[in-house]
């Protein structure tokens, strides 16, 4: 039995409701792309070809979000146990160095802007994607359906269009400047030269033509084919970096999980260049000598805790977390109990401070999130992104394919641990972490947000375990972030409590929302899964239950009487 236990009320009303399933969970941040997961699990594939086909929908019906041109993490579990993690970061094409963009000197303190927004627009943004890549190589190696099947649902929402959420226009509405200067984004986003609204039916159908293009030729469409060849000869044509031999060089990479265990559960997460698991337990590692259920959720104290443990993540964040091929990465330093007592000791519960990196390297925004579950223990967390909205906020000509804006990701200043290199791999702040108990799995999850991914993995995390929430409460809880300036706060965060903090010494600021939208699965000790998404995106659980008639069903035939 469970020595978890879940308390009977939070201090809020969460706004959806979860979905619970025997055989099979998907939790997506659009209804569609759930639907074409859970019509995987229907069709008798696994965990692996539902999150496949989630994420090919995803690319078509949440497009400023993940795209064949992105990248990311997927952590799996697979039914014997075994975690490991399929890395498809992006990467700096080998024309791109430590000088290649100026810094901008106007740009707000932690800014990473470059003079002429070249490292945030246009095609001189683009790092060299490997989400098609690796989508198609988990299906090979986990999953059971044909790639012809997963793909079938995103061709279909493409071709036929499908209707936009408000979400979706309201992200229109805010590139809308920069969409409206590429004709072929502007031509499905900006219909008449205005965003398009809610309830407007989206129709792509160049892309469901590159679609059909992958299931032909598989992930060489991209790296040794057509597709490659229209997205390095638009590069060419605007002076940008990306190559085609950037494209036949790139490779994904298999990874071995980072753990952390917390008051009698283990956090298993990707490591770097994914940063976001590390400095989780890098913080958790911190907070487990604070009763942190007893501060009570939103608490003064509470907020105050995460703000400063936010602070030092941060600060060595930025100091020595980059792509380990570059930059020797401390893990166990980070992760080891004796730094976590050091900084520890520094926190004051009465005031606010700053904080300077404690470690160094060692010698020698935007994105979407799926959380996928089959009865027979697979687990697919798995976060994607093409970094800003709508990535480079262009269309490659005649594929309807979006790039991603990975080189903003970087650090335009040369001598950092992020800095620009040729083929050095994003460095990212995705969270995608399965939670074991007694060593089995009790909760995954993860999000979109950039920064404020994995801070908000973080308050997730404390709100199952600490604050004894269930998963819907858990993922809507409200959210505060800082990197070491303004400390945000969401708007059910009490007016009392931003007081209290600001007489602490933060520089409090109101914010609609911190990350983007929350997907995670519970599992019951019956078998039983539990989906929630949160309020802040298009979110929706589907749990599949039921099955197949019981062996030995018969129907006796009919008899007609006078």
């Amino acid at each position: 039995m469970s020595a978890w236990r879940q308390r009977t009320a939070a201090p809020f009303d969460p706004e959806k409701r979860p979905a619970t399933g025997s055989r099979g969970m998907v939790v997506t941040n659009h209804p569609l792309a759930s639907a074409a997961g859970a019509e995987m699990l229907a069709a008798g594939g696994n965990a692996v070809d539902a999150a496949v086909a989630a994420l090919f929908a995803l690319s078509a019906v949440e497009p400023m979000m993940v795209g064949l041109l992105g990248g990311g993490f997927a952590h799996l579990r697979l039914p014997d146990g075994r975690h490991t993690v399929l890395e498809g970061q992006g990467n700096c094409p080998q024309a791109v160095g430590p000088t290649t963009f100026a810094p901008d000197p106007a740009a707000p303190p932690g800014a990473l802007d470059a003079v002429g927004r070249r490292n945030s627009v246009g095609r001189t943004s683009v790092a060299t994607p490997g989400n098609l890549m690796a989508w198609c190589e988990m299906l090979q190696r986990h999953g059971s359906l044909p790639l012809a099947d997963v793909v079938e649902p995103a061709i279909r929402h493409a071709e036929r269009g499908f209707f936009a959420t408000h979400y979706l226009a309201d992200c229109v509405t805010e590139c809308a400047a920069d969409l409206a200067r590429d004709p072929e984004i502007a031509r499905v986003f900006m219909p008449g030269g205005a965003p398009l609204v809610a309830g407007a039916r989206v129709v792509n159908a160049a892309y469901a033509d590159t679609l059909r293009t992958v299931v032909r030729d598989g992930p060489a469409a991209l790296y040794a084919g057509a597709l490659g060849a229209a997205l390095a000869d638009d590069m060419a044509r605007h002076d940008a970096f990306l190559t085609r031999d950037d494209l036949r060089r790139y490779r994904t990479h298999d990874l071995e999980p980072v753990r952390c265990d917390y008051r009698g559960f283990e956090i298993i997460g990707p490591p770097p260049p994914c940063s976001g698991p590390l400095h989780i337990g890098q913080m958790l590692r911190i907070l487990e000598g604070f009763d942190v259920g007893a501060l009570g959720f939103g608490s003064t104290d509470g907020v105050h805790l995460i703000a400063e443990v936010l602070k030092i993540a941060f600060a060595d964040r930025a100091a020595a977390t980059a792509d380990p091929d570059f930059v020797p990465v401390p893990v166990a330093r980070l992760l080891s109990r004796d730094y976590a007592a050091e900084r520890r000791a520094r926190i004051d519960l009465a005031r606010a401070q700053s904080w300077s990196p404690g470690v160094a390297p060692a010698e020698g925004a935007h994105t979407t999130h799926l959380t996928v579950a089959d009865r027979d223990g697979r687990i697919v967390s798995a976060t994607q992104t093409i970094n800003s909205l709508f990535g480079a906020r262009y269309m490659v000509p005649g594929t309807g394919m979006i790039p991603n804006n990975y080189l903003y990701v970087f650090d335009p200043r040369a001598g950092r641990a992020n800095s620009l290199a040729p083929g050095k791999r994003v460095t990212s702040s995705m969270a995608p972490i399965i939670v074991l108990e007694q060593g089995r799995p009790r909760f995954a999850l993860g999000l979109p947000g950039g920064l404020r991914i994995f801070p908000s993995v973080l308050q997730a995390t404390l709100n199952l375990i600490d604050h004894r929430m269930s998963v819907q409460e858990a993922v809507e809880a409200p959210r505060v972030w800082t990197q070491g300036y303004a400390l945000e706060l969401e708007p059910q965060i009490p007016d009392a409590v931003a007081d209290a903090l600001r007489a602490r010494g933060h520089d409090v600021l109101r914010v609609p929302n911190v990350g983007g939208g929350m997907c995670a699965i519970r599992f019951h000790d019956n078998g039983d899964m539990e989906g929630a998404a949160c309020w802040r995106a298009d979110g929706t659980p589907v749990g599949v239950g039921g099955g197949h008639a019981r062996r030995g069903v018969r129907f006796l035939p009919e008899v007609r009487r006078d």
